[in-house]
């Protein structure tokens, strides 16, 4: 086959892959900006945005500079491979179906620890979730507001959020300490803390008038309080946001592949995606890290959804074209096939990934240290239950057919 021919045929089946990939993805980004609030909203924007642009130059901007480097035609000298990865991952043959109950005994021993650990151990929740009191704080200097927090974080026992308000030398400081009790004595007892916070992280002094700030001096110079009613409004929509997710990706994947086990191996993998950083958010608290269940963990979580259901619709994408073409190959063959096939792309696809979140994960900050770390392991367990959890998740669904297709070869031996 000559190079614009393979070039045609490729793109040409792999269109439907990509289609189906971005739209899963897209629908998520739909359905949290509807029901989404906040961060989340504006994080729905972007990822809508991202996957409008990915798609647009998977399909029409690397055909270009395909079509830029094969102006000779066939004669043009056109490769895909590298000195180092020529041959890498080609012709595999793992037998991944054969090691399901395998990545089924692994998978459910750390959830359950994880889930236990935080039953007994507890979920740290931010201010998002918990509600609490916000103070607009006026500094006679510019302030880092990630620097501010880091630092508050060490001050306080409960969350603490902390936000640019309008300039670089104005903040909004949201806490959770003594967020369950609503009495003055309460309330003076957390602006002392806040104010005495802000002296030991910033070593400023507190000024009582707001209208003659000097220099080395901060102010609040508002409050109010956030109370259990707006943050229950906030779990609710992200719960719903979560929900309908899963419910527009199960739809969706069962008009595209016909069969509602593919829809439900797809599902239980994400469930399991997202049971997975919460265990690991656990686990991590536990031995001394400091991360919060918030608004951009659940814009994480959800970035992990769409992560992981692209790399399942694309293998699964695989074992439809395998199953229409495969002749007398076994229903379970096509599935070992189709991830041996795709897994050079899963893999390159999450290690180039991986890079960028890891570096974001080293450098990012405190700020992002959970949000980074959620998207680490999102990305690590999304690759792996793509593999190893959602397609033999299908087979055991396809059990009935699989067991016919084991009887009809037994009747023509017998023959």
């Amino acid at each position: 086959v000559g190079i614009i021919a393979a070039i045609n045929e490729g793109y040409k089946k792999a269109f439907s892959s990509i289609l189906d990939s971005n739209v899963t993805t897209f629908l998520v980004g739909v359905i949290l900006y509807a029901l989404g609030q906040g961060p989340v909203k504006g994080f729905a924007i972007v990822l809508m945005i991202g996957i409008a642009c990915s798609f647009f130059t998977a399909v029409f901007v690397t055909r270009l500079i395909l079509a830029f480097s094969t102006k000779k035609g066939d004669n043009s000298k056109v490769s895909f491979d590298t000195p180092l990865a020529k041959g890498l991952l080609n012709n595999l043959n793992f037998d991944f179906m054969g090691s399901r109950k395998v990545s089924y005994m692994f998978s459910t021993t750390f959830i359950v620890l994880g889930l236990a650990v935080a039953l007994f151990n507890g979920l740290k929740f931010g201010v998002d979730f918990t509600g609490g009191r916000s103070y607009i704080v006026t500094f006679s200097q510019p302030v880092v507001a990630s620097d501010l927090k880091v630092g508050l974080d060490n001050e306080f026992e409960g969350s603490v959020e902390v936000k640019s308000y309008g300039g670089s030398n104005i903040m909004k400081i949201t806490t959770s300490y003594l967020i369950n009790e609503d009495d003055d004595a309460s309330n003076v007892e957390v602006e002392t803390k806040v104010r005495e916070g802000i002296e030991t992280v910033l070593g400023l002094t507190y000024s009582p008038d707001a209208s003659n700030i000097q220099d080395g001096q901060f102010a609040i110079t508002g409050s109010s309080k956030v109370g259990a009613t707006v943050a229950d409004d906030i779990k609710k929509s992200s719960a719903e946001a979560m929900f309908f997710s899963l419910v527009a990706i199960f739809l969706y994947i069962l008009m595209r592949f016909r069969k509602w086990q593919f829809s439900l191996g797809a599902i239980i993998a994400l469930i399991h995606d997202v049971l997975f950083v919460i265990a690991a958010f656990a686990i991590g608290n536990l031995l001394g890290a400091n991360f919060e269940i918030d608004q951009v963990f659940i814009a994480a979580v959800l970035t992990v959804v769409g992560y992981s259901i692209n790399d399942t619709v694309i293998i699964f994408d695989r074992i439809r074209e395998n199953i229409e073409m495969r002749g007398t190959s076994k229903l379970v063959k096509m599935f070992n096939d189709a991830i041996n096939q795709t897994l050079s792309r899963t893999l390159i696809t999450s290690f180039t990934t991986l890079i960028v979140v890891l570096v974001l994960l080293l450098f990012g900050g405190e700020v992002l240290r959970g949000f980074s770390f959620a998207l680490f392991v999102g990305i690590i367990i999304g690759t792996y239950s793509s593999i190893f959890i959602a397609s033999p998740i299908v087979v055991d669904l396809m059990k009935k057919e699989i067991e016919a297709e084991s009887l009809q070869e037994v009747a023509k031996k017998a023959v």
